[in-house]
């Protein structure tokens, strides 16, 4: 505990590493057996929830807000990420059919890794349909999503990210200063850092353009929030994993 109240009381720290140890366990899932792609994505949201309940005493801008632009786009960036599916290739796509050919093409082949077919999140084909435990994982993925995730990833890429890339002193960066370098770079990250790169990218502008609109990361929180909700429940009712 004290370690992490060291960690916290750094301003920088206290935005990237819940983060970062966020990630770390995202990356872990499916490392170690089918079965661990869930119970490590149910163990990193309760690390989560934990992460963001002590963040939020030394992060003053990570405060919930509501407003009918939020509401406007997170239902309007779930459209887009629903709407672009099957329109570009993804990043996995681009990966293995651009980005490998290309490094072997010019020696570099012992970069690339053979292609592993991509495995969807779905508890119901490793657990059993419609079983409890499947249940229990699906909405502990959709109340991740809708109340960690969001507060994680706003406070990393919209305070920390958006105003680090402009000065390193980011604090003496207002949020509702737009910046064009910044803003671009932030959407190109955040959007590459999901497999739906394309809606990912038009998501982080959008969130950006929030942030910068209110002066405050709630209202982004609240659309990301949507989204991610709106996303789940399309994903149980269309059975459309391939976005998990």
């Amino acid at each position: 505990m004290r370690l992490l109240e060291k960690i916290l009381a750094k301003p920088a720290a206290a935005r990237v590493a819940p983060f970062l140890v966020f990630l770390a366990l995202t990356c872990c899932q499916g490392k170690f057996g089918a079965a661990s792609a869930y119970w490590f994505y149910f163990a990193k949201t309760l690390v989560g929830a934990w992460l963001v309940w002590e963040m939020r005493a030394v992060i003053s801008e990570m405060r919930w807000a509501f407003s009918w632009e939020a509401v406007v786009i997170g239902v309007g960036v779930f459209a887009i990420w629903v709407g672009l599916d099957n329109h570009y290739p993804h990043t996995n796509e681009l990966i293995q059919n651009y980005i490998f050919p290309f490094l072997k093409k010019i020696g570099l082949g012992f970069l690339c890794s053979d292609a592993k077919p991509v495995i969807p999140w779905n508890p119901n084909e490793q657990f059993g349909s419609d079983s409890a435990l499947a249940w229990l994982l699906i909405v502990t993925r959709i109340l991740g999503s809708t109340f960690v995730v969001p507060p994680l990833e706003e406070v990393f890429y919209r305070s920390f990210l958006y105003r680090y890339i402009a000065r390193q002193d980011f604090l003496s960066v207002p949020l509702n200063q737009f910046l064009p370098w910044p803003f671009l770079a932030t959407a190109l990250v955040f959007g590459f850092s999901h497999n739906e790169w394309l809606a990912g990218i038009a998501c982080g502008a959008a969130f950006q353009w929030l942030v910068l609109r209110k002066n405050r990361l709630g209202d982004a929180m609240t659309a990301h929030a949507i989204t991610n909700f709106l996303l789940g429940a399309w994903i149980v009712w269309k059975g459309a994993w391939h976005f998990w």
